[in-house]
């Protein structure tokens, strides 16, 4: 399996590029504000074609460049149907609101500018966006040929926000080496790894902030107290910021995740 990170400019979000194999077509996961040219980048050294979108949650630092990803990839003639036009894009259905207007609904202001003014491009809406259906909330949905994903909803960083995991046949992938799962790569034989995209809710040594509009840190609460207690410690986790990581990693050393253990979503706390 194709497996590979590149960084959008603004707030150095993380965007994914996954794809059953090379000259497969791909689905590119959260291209934040200037993630559409690597994003590019890697689906021509793989021979990859665009395929579909998917975003974890529906900040603007993670949507900004989905329809310029993809006005790019038709014009040098990567997607994935010949006949097609449109990539769908799917985002979970709590945050499809968002996508009219994510500069606004996302609220984040730095220096005194909008996103939009520190992306300095403006909104695009995606011609083709879809709800990721609920029945990948139940098993896995195939977005693109060769990739199923099943989500778990994670509200807390945003209403929507949520897990997808896969199951991934990984060798001597880079981004296994950070999370420390490899060591050596005179002994990578190629395996099955559990991956999951976590987007905002979990990082490395860290979680989502809460404090942006639709935030709600008792839910975070709640839902870092259920992951903790149901994904296995094993799973590669793909953040939306920062560094990969594992679940056992956290468990071991992210104070977010020990005090959500003990908080678990009681509101009275």
């Amino acid at each position: 399996m194709i497996l590979e990170r590149t960084l959008a400019a603004v707030f150095g979000a993380n965007c994914y590029v996954l794809a059953a194999g090379p000259g497969r077509p791909a689905v590119v996961v959260d291209p934040g504000a200037g993630a559409a040219r690597g994003a590019l980048a890697l689906l021509r050294s793989q021979q990859l074609t665009l395929g579909a979108v998917l975003l974890t949650h529906a900040h603007a630092d993670h949507v900004w460049d989905t329809q310029r990803l993809i006005d790019a990839a038709h014009a040098e003639g990567l997607l994935a149907s010949d006949d097609a036009v449109t990539v769908p894009v799917y985002v979970p259905e709590p945050d499809l609101y968002r996508l009219e207007d994510p500069d606004t609904t996302t609220g984040i202001r730095a220096g005194g500018m909008g996103f939009a003014e520190m992306a300095g491009t403006a909104w695009q809406v995606p011609a083709d966006v879809r709800v990721f259906p609920a029945e990948g909330f139940t098993r896995a949905f195939e977005v693109v040929p060769g990739v199923g994903l099943q989500a778990v909803a994670a509200p807390g960083h945003t209403e929507g926000s949520s897990l997808f995991f896969l199951n991934a046949r990984l060798g001597d992938n880079q981004l296994l080496f950070e999370a420390e799962v490899l060591d050596d790569p005179s002994t990578v034989e190629e395996r099955d790894y559990l991956v999951a995209l976590s987007g905002d809710v979990i990082f490395k040594g860290s979680v989502g902030r809460t404090d942006l509009p639709g935030g709600d840190q008792v839910q975070m609460w709640a839902t870092l107290r259920f992951l903790a207690s149901a994904v296995n410690p094993e799973t590669v986790l793909l953040p939306g910021h920062g560094a990969v990581t594992t679940m056992e990693h956290e468990h071991r050393g992210n104070p977010y995740l020990a005090e959500a253990k003990v908080r678990g979503g009681d509101r009275r706390v």
